[in-house]
């Protein structure tokens, strides 16, 4: 039945049209957003996760900042360490120099005493915005914003990286030791030697320390602020000019309250090695130490003397608990007992500053590894969103001609059955 009034043929091609004009418009603005969910009508779910990713992304580009200042301040620091170390070195090449038989010591503390002060500007330039990791100015660790956690609930949390400040400073207090006045006993310090009651000549009645021979001192009791000294006679020490001259050294040390034999030992072993290390032939003397019996050996090709003495009374020498170089404002070597001591301080504080780099380049490294690893974290989040809600322009193209075709169809349909009524017509010529 044809109809004037109600032309099917041509309802059905509007709709139709209207599908067509509908995906088309879509498709176009997939081609103008890049984005086939570019809204939450699109896709809600879709839109969802993709926004709360795009979030993480945005917390993640902020932790990027935080990493590279937190990379920049440490690296800062560790320079600071490294020159340090290296000033050190050279301090440790002065005080071997003062080992030795006719220098001018006076001249030699002149230098000491200059890069001490050296070493106390790069503390006090070792800063990055205002943040100094080798001050000393705080014992808390600097906390460095991380990561960015999300748990399967989507709860939050973020991590960071502790970077653990290092002391460097020389104005950390520290004092040195102070021998007293009063005499100890003999059997505080026994060996080979008759040990002496003060502290005035322990050379007075000592014992040949022969060419090829050891010696056996050993540490007996310790009390608090007792002193403990050994001194070696007719020693051949180095010269600068290639030679050597006979020499004496004494060692030196004041116990503390949590000092046991041992520990007496250890220091007063330290002290002798660095400067048998620093200022005699390689093997002619040595030295070892076991619990609190301390060895020494003769290997040279003339005799020594060796002489104990201990004293009470006196103070120990303390160092700041939370490290520092304060120690290098009690080194003098403008005397030969002092000179020795120094030796075995120097050695301390080198490794004190060789421990700063090493805990900043250990930071620094971590500090980089997630640099690397948030940046390709951000980089597949990005990517995993523009594979849910980004457009496939390949598909997008060839939909869109497809669309344009079928709409020029659309319309030419819909222009035949908008005709179709008229054919009516001849049925009343």
């Amino acid at each position: 039945m044809t109809s004037i009034l109600t032309n099917t043929s041509s309802m059905v091609a509007l709709q139709t049209l209207k599908g067509i004009n509908n995906n088309l418009t879509q498709i176009q603005s997939e081609i103008s957003t890049g984005k086939s969910v570019s809204s939450a009508k699109d896709n809600s779910a879709v839109w969802a996760i993709s926004k709360v990713m795009e979030s993480d992304v945005s917390g993640f580009e902020a932790i990027s900042d935080s990493l590279a200042l937190g990379e920049s301040t440490v690296a800062v620091a560790q320079n600071a360490a490294e020159t340090i170390t290296d000033l050190l070195t050279q301090m440790k090449g002065k005080i071997v120099a003062a080992q030795e038989e006719n220098v001018d010591s006076d001249k030699i503390q002149t230098d000491i005493d200059a890069l001490t002060e050296q070493v106390q500007a790069v503390v006090d330039a070792a800063q990055f915005n205002g943040l100094n990791l080798v001050d000393g100015s705080s014992p808390d660790d600097v906390k460095i914003l991380s990561s960015l956690n999300r748990a399967s609930d989507g709860s939050v949390t973020s991590d960071s990286i502790d970077v653990a400040r290092q002391s460097l400073s020389t104005t950390t207090p520290s004092s040195s030791q102070v021998f007293g006045a009063g005499g100890g006993t003999a059997t505080d310090i026994t060996g080979t030697p008759t040990a002496g009651t003060t502290n005035a000549d322990p050379l007075t009645g000592t014992a040949n320390f022969n060419d090829g021979t050891t010696q056996t001192v050993v540490i007996a009791q310790v009390a608090e602020g007792k002193g403990y000294k050994i001194s070696l006679g007719d020693i051949n020490i180095n010269t600068a000019d290639g030679g050597t001259a006979t020499g004496d050294r004494a060692f030196e040390y004041v116990a503390s309250a949590t000092d046991g034999t041992a520990d007496v030992a250890n220091a007063l072993t330290s002290q002798i090695n660095a400067f048998f290390g620093a200022a005699t032939d390689d093997g002619a003397y040595t030295v070892s130490v076991v619990d609190n019996e301390i060895t020494l050996s003769n290997a040279s090709t003339t005799n020594a003397e060796i002489g104990l003495a201990t004293t009470a009374g006196g103070t120990a020498g303390t160092s700041a608990a939370s490290g520092g170089l304060g120690a290098l404002q009690n080194i003098d070597v403008t005397n030969t007992t002092d000179a020795a001591a120094a030796l075995a301080t120097i050695e301390t504080l080198i490794d004190t500053s060789i421990d700063a780099a090493a805990a900043f380049g250990s930071a620094a490294g971590r500090l980089e590894t997630q640099s690397d690893f948030v940046s390709n974290l951000s980089d597949s989040l990005t990517a995993g969103i523009g594979s849910m809600v980004d457009a496939d322009m390949e598909e997008a193209s060839a939909k869109l001609q497809a669309l344009q075709v079928q709409q020029q169809l659309g319309i030419q349909s819909l222009s035949i059955a908008n005709q179709s009524p008229q054919s009516v017509l001849s049925l009343f010529r």
